[in-house]
């Protein structure tokens, strides 16, 4: 080869290598360049819903790309979570998931994914409050009437929660538990299917979010018996915690966070993590979060990434205090 045709293919080839850098480091910062699909492993209406939809449609705007929320329901947000944890590490297949994530560990003996290794920490993103309510027909106003209600008619009495293993089942086992009654817990796939069923009557009581409970406390279709945080909720005032109820173990605020498949690309994670924080500390998001009982709760991944593994430590020990098993 002549020095004038090496120099030709030398340059081609540099030119090649060029375009193909500028090309992939163009498809790089061009995410999402297609819609995204936000899967949450509860039915649609629920408190885990609601946040979802909110965070999707801001992520929309702000991002330019549909953020679709995804509604993959069962097993106490196993189902929905394994196709997660088996889908493509691309950033375009992500979860939002409730305090169960963290519990179900403690509750299955195994599960079809690792709760730490198969998922890429985004942001932790809001803190509600759980709420205790019964259907008005049933005699109770107060923690100790319920107690005394269920002692009266043991096994008669009925539980709702959104699922297996979800933060509400353990929630309502541990106070039954602690309370020394018989219960009868009632598992379906999601709030909205659960709160649909005490206010129809089909449960006598229920565990769930102060943001999908909120329209059903104000039209009295359901009655707030206490609330699962430190402190009283300024949406409630006027209804106890279960700390002043006698039961001090009982604080369990739900949490919601976004995750993808382990390996994502760190740029998309950072971009992912920086677009939700930003959205979430708006004023006008802020404001419709608080509204309903919701704290901003955004943080870095790193800081994610040990919050779950506190978490988990937590729930394994309420888990074991509590004798709740789900297999």
């Amino acid at each position: 080869m002549n020095n004038s045709l090496q120099s030709c293919v030398f340059a081609a080839a540099a030119i090649s290598a060029s375009v193909a850098l500028s090309n992939s480091s163009a498809h790089a910062q061009a995410y999402p360049a297609r819609s995204v699909r936000i899967v949450v492993p509860l039915a649609p209406g629920g408190g885990t819903d609601i946040v979802a939809r909110m965070i999707a449609q801001k992520l929309t705007e702000s991002l330019g790309q549909q953020f679709i929320v995804d509604n993959r329901p069962g097993a106490g947000g196993i189902i929905g979570t394994e196709l997660v944890a088996k889908a493509p590490a691309d950033g375009y297949t992500l979860l939002l998931t409730p305090t169960s994530h963290t519990i179900n560990p403690s509750l299955y003996s195994k599960l079809p994914y690792d709760t730490v290794k198969d998922f890429t920490p985004i942001s932790l993103l809001v803190s509600v409050t759980t709420v205790f309510v019964a259907h008005p027909s049933l005699p109770v106003r107060t923690v100790k009437d319920v107690v005394a209600l269920a002692k009266s008619r043991p096994g008669q009495l009925s539980f709702g929660s959104a699922g297996n293993g979800h933060l509400f089942h353990l929630t309502g086992e541990i106070f039954r538990t602690a309370a020394k009654v018989d219960m009868v817990h009632v598992p379906y796939k999601g709030g909205a299917p659960a709160i649909g069923a005490l206010v129809s009557g089909e449960v006598s009581m229920l565990f769930e979010t102060m943001l999908a409970l909120q329209p059903f406390i104000q039209s009295q279709r359901v009655r707030a018996i206490a609330v699962a945080s430190e402190q009283r909720s300024s949406l409630l005032p006027g209804v106890p915690t279960f700390v002043e109820s006698g039961f001090p173990g009982i604080v369990a605020s739900n949490w919601y966070a976004l995750f993808a498949p382990a390996s994502a690309p760190k740029d998309v994670v950072a971009k992912l993590n920086s677009e939700s924080g930003r959205v979430l500390k708006s004023s006008e998001m802020r404001e419709r979060l608080l509204g309903q009982g919701t704290e901003v709760a955004a943080t870095s991944p790193e800081q994610l990434a040990d919050f779950v593994r506190t978490e988990m430590t937590k729930w394994n020990q309420a888990a074991k205090a509590s004798g709740a098993r789900i297999d």
